[in-house]
């Protein structure tokens, strides 16, 4: 879910305060993971209030965030006094807060001497805390905001801010469920952490071999058989991870070495790796968790939004597909030895359990329409059923991997936790100041109310914020302070959100900063910058969807079942004449002009006939032009052998 790696645990003695670390790390799962089965009531008898629970549990992710990310390089590998002291001291503060309140929380106007000072520490260590965790970027923008909020009303227009007492602002961020305590932390704990257990478990009972043993064998033989393997394993892993980071590490661990041994250039590789398991974001059913935010801000059941994520994700890896496909022609690349590969009755045979948690997880949210974090638990408690009971290959898992697997996932989420407890107090910023409106009015101003100018620019603001933050800051900040200016011009609610989800997402394999193409240089062998790049054009097709499906109800499963089947067709075969021209090879290579033509054919195409009143033109277009020129390959064919 969140941008972390999926590793086995260090040995006790590995790293400072290890034993207090596991504790913490097991008190932080068992606290997510009583709360959603509603433990504290039903056998303590304990009605709490939602904010006191959010509390203990960002104490002990700022206990485990000091005691484990060192403040900079120099103190890697030892955690000095001052860090352990400040990790407890946060403990302590969000524990007394989580305790005082009911009693705080209806003396905020009177603005108590504890809650100031405790909402101002506690702020403090939120902040460099996520320093550490994620960059400044975050921290930044708030601090930032913070500033504003001293000194905005001094500004002119619509950039002029309420005034705000400093006191009052702090006693906000701090305690009010509008801040810290607001929505952004409180999906992040309750929803996306039964998620991300899901996917710990996943990768640790042995999913992510699972998958990419039956991509080996449904793809291998094909040519560039090895990045099919890892475009599909991708998909399959990221259904359930659904992060980045954590799919490189799971599948690109397998999949880069095979790519690398069939004739693939380790850039290459590295980055066909990068782009299938930045989609795992996009892949239904988990999802990334700024989908989970999303179906909170839209006050909609995550269902709805996983269900219009369908078309977008299936564009998104078809395009891959293609381009690996076209890749591999072009150098030559045939698949592996039928003799060197698994055989599916074998791999299902060996793993069959595993698609079990993943139906049921689907059928929970749409059918029984049960809570996600209820179903992420329910699917978890089936899985290490199955992997205790029978294992992957007739190998059961140890019962104590299976509890390693539990409590490493209280380390992963750490990262999420903090960075949606600072977009938290950057929100609860922009409500008391009231920025968010203005700059939406100023947005507006700017693009002159353009829709195709104001969606480039959103997308171009996505893709930056997205160069020094992870997908959740990203959307959050969008969300507030871009989605409303989309919506006034027309775009739908759930379009204008996913567009900013999907440019979002885009930034792990958008350079200069491109987190999920950086892991899989580093296991490629690769030069980071270069793969980045390589990353970006392998996946050109995913920038343009966003403009399509905005615009294009049909591509979010709304509207005229025929549509819908018409506009994934035409869009299906424009990125596949386009992804031709962006390679330039069919059954030879194809001179810089003929690949324009190719390129402007799969555009033509790819508009979907609902667009706009007589769209439907530009796909009949499209379509003559593709079919002329892959009659024109054809012919050229007869003269030159295939290389595939």
């Amino acid at each position: 879910m969140v941008e972390a790696f999926i590793e086995s645990p260090r040995p006790p003695d590995a790293r400072p305060y290890a034993r207090t670390v596991f504790v913490l790390q097991a008190l932080l799962i068992a606290a997510v993971a009583g709360w959603v089965l509603d433990l504290q009531r039903a056998v303590f008898g304990l009605n709490l209030y939602t904010e006191q629970f959010l509390l203990v549990v960002l104490g002990l992710a700022i206990a485990l965030c000091f005691l484990t990310a060192p403040a900079g390089p120099r103190f890697k590998g030892r955690v000095p006094w001052w860090d352990a002291l400040a990790g407890f001291t946060g403990l302590a503060l969000c524990l007394y807060l989580a305790w005082r309140y009911p009693v705080l929380s209806n003396e905020l106007t009177t603005r108590p001497l504890d809650g100031v000072l405790i909402s101002a520490a506690l702020a403090l260590l939120v902040l460099e805390g996520t320093r550490r965790m994620a960059g400044f970027s975050l921290v930044g923008f708030t601090l930032a905001g913070v500033v504003y909020a001293m000194l905005g009303h001094h500004l002119p227009g619509v950039f002029q801010a309420r005034p705000v007492d400093f006191t009052r602002l702090l006693v906000y961020l701090g305690l009010d469920t509008n801040a810290l305590l607001g929505t952004s932390l409180q999906i992040a704990i309750i929803v996306v952490v039964p998620f991300i257990l899901l996917g710990q478990l996943l990768g640790r009972c042995g999913g992510s071999e699972f998958f990419t043993d039956l991509a080996r064998a449904w793809m291998g033989r094909y040519r560039g058989g090895s990045a099919k393997v890892a475009v599909a394993g991708s998909a399959f892993f990221g259904m359930i991870s659904g992060s980045a980071v954590a799919n490189v590490t799971a599948v690109g661990v397998v999949t880069i070495p095979l790519m690398k041994r069939s004739g693939f250039p380790a850039q290459i590789a590295a980055a066909i790796e990068a782009v299938g398991s930045t989609g795992g974001q996009l892949m239904p059913p988990v999802m990334g968790a700024a989908a989970f935010l999303m179906a909170e801000v839209l006050q909609v059941p995550y269902a709805e939004v996983m269900i219009a994520a369908i078309i977008p994700a299936f564009l998104y890896y078809l395009a891959l597909f293609f381009q690996v496909d076209v890749e591999a022609a072009k150098r030559g690349i045939r698949g592996e030895p039928a003799e060197r590969l698994p055989q599916t009755l074998a791999v299902l045979k060996a793993g069959w359990y595993f698609p079990l948690p993943f139906a049921l997880l689907v059928y929970a949210l749409v059918d029984w329409n049960w809570p996600p974090e209820y179903a992420a638990l329910t699917a978890s408690g089936a899985l290490i059923a199955c992997s205790l009971a029978f294992g992957y290959g007739g190998r059961r898992v140890p019962v104590r991997d299976i509890f390693r697997a539990v409590v490493s996932t209280g380390g992963a989420v750490v990262d999420l936790i903090m960075i949606c407890a600072v977009a938290g107090l950057f929100i609860g910023i922009l409500n008391i100041t009231g920025l968010a409106f203005g700059l939406t009015l100023q947005l507006l101003a700017v693009t002159g109310e353009n829709l195709p100018i104001l969606l480039l620019v959103t997308a171009l603001m996505a893709i930056v914020l997205g160069l020094g933050l992870p997908t959740v800051g990203v959307y959050i900040i969008m969300a507030t302070l871009i989605a409303p200016a989309l919506v006034k011009v027309g775009i739908a609610p759930m379009a204008a959100h996913m567009f900013l989800l999907y440019f979002g997402i885009m930034s792990m394999v958008t350079p200069p900063v491109a987190l999920s193409a950086f892991a899989a240089a580093n296991i490629a062998g690769s030069d980071v910058d270069k793969t980045g790049w390589t990353a970006t054009r392998i996946g050109w097709a995913a920038y343009i969807v966003p403009f399509l499906f905005v615009l294009s109800p049909s591509l979010l499963m709304h509207g005229d079942p025929l549509a819908i089947v018409w506009a994934v067709a035409t869009a299906a075969l424009g990125i596949w004449l386009g992804t031709l021209g962006v390679v330039g090879f069919f059954y030879a290579p194809i001179s810089p002009a003929w690949r324009m033509l190719f390129i402007l054919a799969g555009v033509l195409t790819l508009i979907p006939a609902d667009m706009f009143p007589g769209a439907i033109i530009t796909d009949v277009v499209g379509l003559a032009l593709g079919a002329f020129l892959i009659g024109r390959e054809l012919a050229r064919r007869r003269t030159r052998p295939a290389l595939s």
